[in-house]
């Protein structure tokens, strides 16, 4: 496993079935979730800046936080604390709300709230160039949208907010599946879960970590759900 540039400031590692990425700005370094399978995600940021190193998770589901017991400070949808239990109890977390701009150094991300997946999940839009690091919600892969505190009816409010956001976006960065991604991911997700909300589509029983789930092939995405 190796960082895989995207360009000079930017850059994604594929950890196991999950990637997080690093976004270099003029006074820091924003690591964008934190691993399943690796714990030295500092370290591994350290290969390619020597800028001080922040953390930003887009959501605390297992596989997107493997390394936060490295950091001291953690910046987070505070919604999201429904989900987390600090590693040590010392860790600060740095609240980012919806509409928060994180400046890492003449290059502004722009939190955006998609709660649904998980109640605090949140991408960042990268404001100079357009890339939107969108966590879980928005992908080609397996969305969950199965166990306690998913919403599929708040997902769909919230990827229909992010049509609006559109025009500024110029790709998709997801956490699963293929990257980048269009955004005319967008309503095709939101049109699988609106047919998924009205039960237009025949699921398929499926297996998940033990859990038994129902699988909904809406064309661009698989959704997992409750029975």
């Amino acid at each position: 496993m190796e960082w895989i540039k995207i360009d000079d400031k930017t850059y994604r590692y594929e950890d196991k079935s999950v990637r997080f990425f690093l976004l270099i700005g003029g006074e820091y370094a924003l690591l964008v979730d934190s691993g399943v399978q690796v714990h030295n995600a500092r370290e591994l940021v350290q290969e390619l800046t020597d800028l001080p190193i922040k953390l930003f998770n887009t959501h605390t589901d297992p596989d997107h936080i493997g390394s936060n017991e490295e950091f001291d400070e953690i910046m987070m949808n505070p919604a999201e604390l429904v989900n987390y239990r600090k590693p040590h109890s010392s860790q600060k977390i740095i609240p980012v709300y919806d509409g928060d701009i994180i400046d890492i150094g003449e290059r502004p991300l722009k939190a955006i709230a998609l709660p649904g997946h998980t109640p605090g999940s949140t991408a960042l839009l990268d404001m100079n160039s357009g890339m939107l690091f969108s966590g879980d919600p928005v992908q080609d892969g397996k969305i969950f949208m199965f166990g306690p505190m998913r919403e599929l009816s708040a997902y769909i409010l919230s990827l229909k907010r992010l049509l609006t956001f559109t025009d500024k976006i110029t790709g998709i960065y997801p956490c699963h599946g293929i990257c980048p991604v269009g955004t005319d991911i967008i309503g095709k997700l939101i049109e699988g879960a609106e047919k998924v909300e009205k039960g237009e589509i025949t699921p398929e029983p499926f297996e998940m970590f033990g859990h038994k789930v129902m699988s909904y092939d809406v064309g661009s995405a698989i959704l997992l759900c409750d029975k």
